[in-house]
């Protein structure tokens, strides 16, 4: 029973992650540098990029390359940290903005989509079910 669930729960993760990998393409983003400009902007404030690892759950070095890309695309900018000069400062830019409220209507349209056979009872039942397993995880 206990595998199986997690296979279910993995299987609709995955098809979840699909069709946002397909919505993603457009704009010119893989998954992880969308989890990165999602970050960004969600922060509300710069970060610095050791600060933008941690909260990405990988070493420093590899948020370089996820950096570079954003930058290299108008999403985001860098510069020195006034605090520090070994840090550097990540800012979404406006249109690093843009992009991230595109991302977030295209992430509910992905997760609607897998979704859709349930009942809107059954939606919020999974919310709900969701939500203790977030906050059990801490």
């Amino acid at each position: 029973m206990e595998d199986d669930l997690a296979d279910l729960f993995l299987r609709a993760s995955k098809r979840i992650r699909h069709h946002q990998v397909g919505m993603l393409a457009p704009l010119g983003l893989t998954p992880s540098q969308a989890r990165a400009l999602r970050t960004l902007v969600d922060a509300g404030e710069p970060l610095r990029m050791v600060d933008l690892a941690e909260n990405l759950g990988i070493v420093p070095r590899s948020v370089t390359t996820l950096v570079d890309a954003l930058e290299e695309s108008g999403l985001v900018t860098r510069a020195p940290d006034p605090s520090s000069r070994r840090s550097l400062l990540v800012r979404p830019t406006g249109e690093g903005r843009a992009v991230r409220e595109r991302m977030a209507g295209m992430r509910r349209e992905a997760a609607r989509e897998v979704l859709s056979p349930l009942s809107d009872e059954q939606r919020e039942t999974l919310r709900d079910l969701l939500t203790v397993i977030d906050r059990a995880a801490g």
